[in-house]
C-alpha cells in the first residue's frame, strides 16, 4: 500500500504546524482509503520525519512517498529532507521510499495566486 508523507519545515507557531495536518486531511479525503497520508516536520515540531515514516509503516505502507511541502527546490527539499527520509527508511528495509520534488512552478499554483488576489482571467470568467 502506498503512503504519502507530507513534510514541511516545522515552526515554533502551532498554527503553522496545524496547517500541514489540515492539508494532510484534505489529501487523505481526496485520495480515498487506498492511500495512507501522514504529515511530519523537518524540525522545530512533532511529529518528526522518522515518526511520520513509522506511522506510515504501522498503518500498512509498503512504499512511502515523501512530498516536501515547500515551494522551491532549496537545500531543505533537495538535501535535508531526502537525507532524513533515507535515515528513517533504514529502520524498515522492506519498505520502498522516494522523495518527490517540491512544488516548483505549476499552473495550479498560479491559479491559487489569481484566486487569492481576486484577479479574474478570461479563462476563468
Amino acid at each position: 500500500m502506498k503512503a504519502i508523507l507530507l513534510i514541511d519545515h516545522g515552526s515554533v507557531r502551532q498554527e503553522a504546524n496545524d496547517m500541514l495536518e489540515s492539508v494532510a486531511a484534505l489529501v487523505r479525503q481526496i485520495a480515498g482509503p487506498g492511500v495512507i497520508v501522514h504529515a511530519a516536520h523537518m524540525e522545530l515540531a512533532k511529529p518528526t520525519i522518522a515518526s511520520g515514516f513509522r506511522h506510515c509503516v504501522e498503518d500498512g505502507a509498503t512504499e512511502v512517498i515523501a512530498f516536501p511541502y515547500m515551494l522551491s527546490p532549496g537545500k531543505h527539499s533537495t538535501r535535508d529532507i531526502p537525507r532524513l527520509v533515507a535515515e528513517a527508511a533504514a529502520a524498515f528495509p522492506g519498505v520502498g521510499f522516494r522523495v518527490t520534488d517540491a512544488f516548483g512552478v505549476h499552473e495550479k499554483l498560479a491559479e491559487v495566486v489569481l484566486e487569492r488576489t481576486g484577479v479574474v482571467t478570461p479563462a476563468h470568467a
